[in-house]
């Protein structure tokens, strides 16, 4: 090893180095020290083998694999439970005994199941609305959702009014279009979270729709205001 030090040189470069060891390989396979130094080891077949780096490397991998299977698994439970609680709410809102109750219900499973600020019915005129809903002027659910938009989320501020009183304390909505008796009156089911990443503008919408289905059809049951 001392007459390899001597012929590289105490000044010498990395190609100096790199063309030195190209010709004498020996010196580094037959050092044991070195190649632990260096992270290596020679293996049954004679070749230099990254040991530590390799199985550092197979790690991370498992890591991030485990990670990824966590976050699906996590995204998998998340979904089971909101569809189970769907599922719950439309037995709740199919045993509502008025228009009022029905609104109650919405607000209550909203609050109480999905763990949200508040829920609330809407509707446009002409005429009245039923007690505990929120009256809209005629054409006013174009303005807020967009002209023949089933759906919209994320963070609508011209919305916030739905609230009524608690409007201060929403975030981000969610909010599907409904057509109530015949002729058909223009509504709005409302959601509303205090956080305002809860409801994104890229969020599918399948399940608040499926519920403002069941709430339109309930209201069906009884005659308008």
């Amino acid at each position: 090893m001392k007459d390899a030090e001597s012929a590289i040189g105490p000044m010498a470069d990395a190609q100096t180095v790199r063309a030195f060891l190209r010709v004498h390989r020996d010196i580094v396979r037959e050092d044991g020290e070195l190649l632990g130094e260096l992270g290596l080891r020679l293996d049954v077949a004679n070749i230099i083998d990254f040991g530590p780096v390799a199985l550092s490397r197979v790690a991370e991998a498992h890591k991030r694999e485990s990670s990824e299977r966590k976050r699906l698994e996590a995204m998998a439970r998340a979904n089971y439970t909101a569809q189970a609680q769907t599922h719950a709410a439309v037995v709740d809102l199919l045993e509502a005994r008025n228009h009022a109750d029905l609104a109650r219900r919405v607000d209550e499973l909203a609050r109480l199941r999905f763990d949200l600020a508040a829920g609330a019915i809407a509707l446009e005129g002409p005429g009245e609305v039923p007690p505990g809903w929120t009256p809209l002027m005629q054409g006013q659910v174009d303005l807020i959702l967009g002209p023949r938009k089933l759906a919209r989320m994320g963070q609508i501020p011209t919305a916030l009014g739905l609230f009524g009183d608690r409007a201060p304390g929403i975030g981000s909505l969610a909010l599907i279009r409904v057509a109530i008796w015949d002729p058909a009156r223009q509504g709005v089911i409302a959601f509303g979270s205090a956080d305002p990443d809860a409801f994104t503008a890229d969020m599918g919408s399948d399940l608040v729709t499926f519920l403002a289905r069941v709430v339109e059809r309930t209201a069906e049951r009884w005659q308008t205001p």
